[in-house]
Parts: structure tokens; C-alpha cells; sequence
């Protein structure tokens, strides 16, 4: 009688280069955008909402477009790019924002938060649907582990908001703003198939975003009025670099290395991040369940960087 064999654990390959640096864009993507929420309230007051969009992408999209002029990056892009383009700012500049900014005016942000939670489920959905593409179980379970990390992270600030009819109303709006981000990555990533660069087609995507909000504006009767005060300006000026120019230009320059529903996991890290925030300048305080949210979205970011791009 033979004694069995054992036979040595394969080893997981490493991770190769490109996915440890769209980890890394990931995580100051996070870090950016989870303090944006509190540099939007600084926006609040004097100043319509649609107007400070306007300002902020406006002021975005033509940094962008002397960055690409110093870094002699073509800006030209060809008719289908150009409509992918409109697409995406349409969308993610244009719609998204808008109905987050109106979410936030009837919901708790936290509550918008969590819906935001869900665009890698969403995007994921969507580009199997109108792309083809497959995801690999892990994916889905690591983009369903998001949403619940985040639920649970704001689980507190979610029950006691109440789910009266103005929350729905807000809950409503951010599942609009969330499904509209979702389409603005399918637009990009038509760009992208169609050969447009990740920063140029970016900026003319914001440029597009921020005419049709402008159009609209003028169609309303919203004044486009400034607050020359310095919490204002230097809320603007951070939305607009940091919170425009490099989180998105880094987002979506990522999501073309590592896939737009791994880079779209940057919405389940960023709550912490808004929360750590809040602790410092607005004395909140989070108790256990925060904790176990973390480790949740902790836990559905390490499946995702794990699972396969497509499943077999």
C-alpha cells in the first residue's frame, strides 16, 4: 500500500504592476472625494447649486484643457469620440451632479452615501447588459459586500433620518444621480474603444457637462451669481483642482488599466473617508458598527482585486 502524495498549495500570483497602481489611484480617488462632501457644504448658501456645478466643472475643464496644452497632448478628437464625449458629460458631470446636489436638499448625506455604494453593482449590470461583458462571482460578491459595508457604516445616521416621503424623494434622486454616474463610465468607456485619451476626452467630457448644465441654467432663469467670500472661493478652488481635475482624471485614467467596476469601488471607500472627516472638523462620533462597515467594504475591495476580469 502506497502512502499518499501531498501535493504543495499553488501559490496565488502576485499582483502584476498595473493593478497595484490602480489600487493605489483608488485610494486617493477615496481620499479626495471623501472630503469633497464636506467642501460641498461649504457651497451651500447665496449661490445656487447648478451655478456652483457650472463653476466648478468650468473652471475644471479648462485647467484640463491648458494641462493637455502644455503636455502637447492632442485634444482633437473625431466625430465618435466627440459624441462619447457629450455622452459622459452628459451624464456624469451634467445629470449626476445635479440630482445629488438635489438629493442632499430633501436627504441626509450619508443616505446618498450608501446609494452611491452601489455603483459598482450598477456598473456592473450595466456593462453586461449593454456591453456583454462578464464579471466573475467574487466581483459581484466583493461589489455586494460594498453596499453592505456602507449600510451597515451608516446604518445609524440611515435610521434615524426616518423613511418619511421626503426621504424617498432624496433616496430617489441619489438612485437617479448613482444610475446617471454609472452611464457617464459606459460613455467613457465607449470613448475609450473609440481611441480618445484618457485627459483630453475627460476635459471636453466636462466642457460639455458644464455647457448643457449652463444652458439649462439660462432656460430656468438660475442666476449665475459668485460669493467672493474666502470659504467659498477656496471650496471652489478644491472642488475644482482636487475634487475635478485630478480625482477624475486619475478615475478615469485608472478605470481603463483595471475596468470601470473595480475603479468604480472608489464609492464604497469613500464614506469612510467622509466620516473620518466629519470627526475632525464637525465632532461626530461613530461607535462599533462603523467598524464592522469598514471591514465589510475592506473585505468586498480585497475580492474584487482578487477576482479574475472575466469569468470563464
Amino acid at each position: 500500500m502506497t502512502s499518499p502524495v501531498s501535493v504543495p498549495p499553488v501559490a496565488r500570483p502576485p499582483l502584476s504592476r498595473t493593478t497595484l497602481l490602480g489600487i493605489g489611484g483608488v485610494l486617493i480617488c477615496a481620499a479626495i472625494w471623501g472630503t469633497t462632501w464636506y467642501a460641498i457644504t461649504l457651497q451651500l448658501g447665496t449661490v445656487p447649486p447648478l451655478a456652483s456645478i457650472v463653476w466648478r466643472f468650468g473652471l475644471a475643464s479648462a485647467l484640463l484643457f491648458l494641462g493637455c496644452l502644455i503636455a502637447r497632448q492632442k485634444l482633437r478628437l473625431t466625430r465618435a469620440q466627440h459624441l462619447a464625449a457629450l455622452g459622459q458629460g452628459a451624464f456624469a458631470f451634467s445629470i449626476s451632479y445635479s440630482f445629488t446636489y438635489a438629493s442632499e436638499a430633501h436627504v441626509a448625506s450619508a443616505i446618498v452615501a450608501v446609494t452611491f455604494a452601489s455603483l459598482t453593482f450598477i456598473n456592473l449590470v450595466l456593462f453586461r447588459l449593454a456591453a456583454g461583458q462578464k464579471a466573475a462571482a467574487a466581483s459581484w460578491g466583493g461589489a455586494i459586500l460594498g453596499v453592505v459595508g456602507v449600510v451597515v457604516l451608516s446604518g445609524g445616521e440611515v435610521l434615524s433620518a426616518g423613511f418619511d416621503r421626503e426621504a424617498a424623494l432624496g433616496v430617489g434622486l441619489a438612485l437617479i444621480a448613482v444610475t446617471a454616474s454609472a452611464f457617464g463610465n459606459f460613455f467613457a468607456w465607449k470613448g475609450q474603444n473609440h481611441g480618445s485619451a484618457a485627459i483630453p476626452s475627460t476635459a471636453w467630457a466636462m466642457a460639455y457637462g458644464t455647457g448643457l448644465l449652463a444652458l439649462y441654467g439660462l432656460a430656468t432663469g438660475v442666476e449665475f451669481t459668485i460669493d467672493p467670500s474666502f470659504t467659498y472661493v477656496g471650496s471652489l478652488l478644491y472642488l475644482s483642482v482636487f475634487g475635478s481635475v485630478i480625482a477624475f482624471g486619475l478615475y478615469f485614467t485608472i478605470a481603463r488599466m483595471i475596468g470601470y467596476a473595480m475603479a468604480s469601488y472608489v464609492s464604497a471607500l469613500t464614506p469612510p473617508v467622509a466620516m473620518l472627516v466629519s470627526v475632525l472638523f464637525e465632532g461626530a462620533h461613530f461607535g462599533w458598527s462603523a467598524l464592522a462597515g469598514l471591514l465589510l467594504v475592506l473585505s468586498g475591495q480585497a475580492l474584487m482585486i482578487r477576482a479574475p476580469k472575466v469569468s470563464s
